[in-house]
């Protein structure tokens, strides 16, 4: 940031009630017309001063050393402000007194910060935070600095330089040059949020940067699979086994709405007798630390049973044979393509297969599919009753096609 004027004037400064003796030396700081005066802890006499020089006039040892001094001064000053307007910071009057007298706020860099708090987080891993969660803000963390390099030219900025341009840049770097979809870029922006926060709550930012910032995700079709496309994957054969244990975990799933990483992390402790006498599970979701109870329907049992002895299972402690969440998707890609099923299918299917096909659409109330689903709120599971009406809007178009 650019100053229009900047003087500086060493001067003596004269009292009120002044009549005789030394008068203290001032340093008077001008920029852009605010002035601020600051003491130069020195004192001289008023005859033997220079007004036009700023200086004690004479050639004698003690004259040599306040001379000396007054110069380490103004160099001191001008550095201040050299360093302000190549870090583009604000430059004030009061600034830069600031600065000289060591008052001025400690600068605070974004990525520095950051880094500072993912390594709180990576040290708190699986007692506070999920491993997904460090997983988030690392690449959010690798992306804004990205975005900083391509903004900036620079490694890092000053915190203050955060502001709603800042933010809808970042948001426009993300869509173009990283060509991430909208609900995507809101979610890294949401995370690059919670670091503004901390610097919000601690006082070291005045404002909000996220201030009037909209952070809207768009509403996308959340896609599960028909009755019909279920029954086609359960009755499947498959030449190779794999295929048929990830095609069994996924139904699982279907029939439980549990996510990857629940049902990889899945214990023998975790199946108990309801209040019915039946079996549930009683888990809590990983990303959300929110209870689920979910009471086991026939299929999940079935599978549960189908793998009580599995080699696998036993030596990893688990109830089912779950692969890496990338193997399993991509085992899931094939079977989609054997069963003929025209829809990508993902270990995350499974979770909105249950939460409309298995369970909305056969008329489990709402409130029941939340709290099987871990949500923390009911607007969460409402995302599905859309999927809900379609189904609804195609029996009804059959219905029509019988009655007449």
């Amino acid at each position: 940031m650019l100053t229009k004027n900047f003087s500086l004037l060493f001067y003596l400064k004269r009292r009120s009630n002044y009549v005789s003796g030394n008068l203290p030396i001032y340093i008077r700081i001008t920029i852009n017309g605010q002035r601020v005066e600051i003491t130069a802890q020195r004192e001289c006499e008023p005859e033997k001063w220079n007004i036009a020089a700023g200086r004690k006039n004479g050639t004698k040892e003690d004259v040599r050393i306040l001379n000396a001094y007054l110069d380490t001064l103004q160099a001191k000053i001008y550095e201040i402000h050299r360093r302000l307007v190549e870090a583009d910071e604000e430059i004030t009057a009061e600034i830069i007194r600031n600065h000289l007298n060591g008052t001025a706020a400690k600068s605070r860099f974004i990525i520095a910060l950051f880094q500072e708090h993912n390594d709180r987080v990576a040290n708190l891993v699986n007692k506070d935070f999920a491993p997904g969660t460090l997983s988030r803000y690392k690449t959010t963390l690798d992306h804004s600095r990205d975005f900083i390099s391509w903004k900036y030219k620079a490694d890092d900025i000053d915190i203050f330089k955060l502001n709603h341009e800042f933010i809808t840049d970042f948001e426009y770097w993300l869509k173009s040059v990283r060509n991430i979809g909208h609900n995507t870029a809101i979610k890294y922006l949401a995370t690059f949020k919670k670091i503004v926060i901390i610097c919000i709550k601690n006082g070291w930012l005045p404002r909000d940067p996220f201030h009037a910032y909209k952070m809207s995700k768009r509403e996308v079709d959340r896609t599960a699979l028909t009755a019909e496309e279920l029954s086609k994957i359960s009755k499947k054969k498959f030449d190779h086994e794999r295929l048929g244990q990830v095609r069994d975990i996924f139904l699982f799933c279907c029939y439980t709405g549990l996510a990857y990483i629940d049902v990889f992390k899945m214990s023998r402790s975790e199946i108990i007798t309801g209040i019915d006498g039946e079996k549930w599970l009683v888990i809590k979701r990983q990303k959300t630390d929110s209870p689920s109870r979910i009471p086991l329907l026939p299929q999940a049992l079935s599978i549960l049973k189908k793998y009580d002895k599995d080699p696998q299972c036993e030596i990893k402690g688990q109830l089912l044979p779950v692969l890496s969440n990338q193997k399993m998707n991509s085992y899931l890609k094939e079977i989609a393509v054997l069963c003929r099923i025209n829809k990508v299918i993902t270990f995350h299917l499974a979770r909105h297969t249950f939460a409309t096909t298995v369970t909305l659409t056969n008329g489990v109330p709402m409130e029941s599919v939340s709290k099987m689903l871990g949500h923390r709120n009911l607007k969460t599971t409402q995302q599905y009753a859309k999927i809900v009406d379609v189904k609804v809007s195609e029996d009804m178009k059959k219905l029509k096609q019988i009655l007449k």
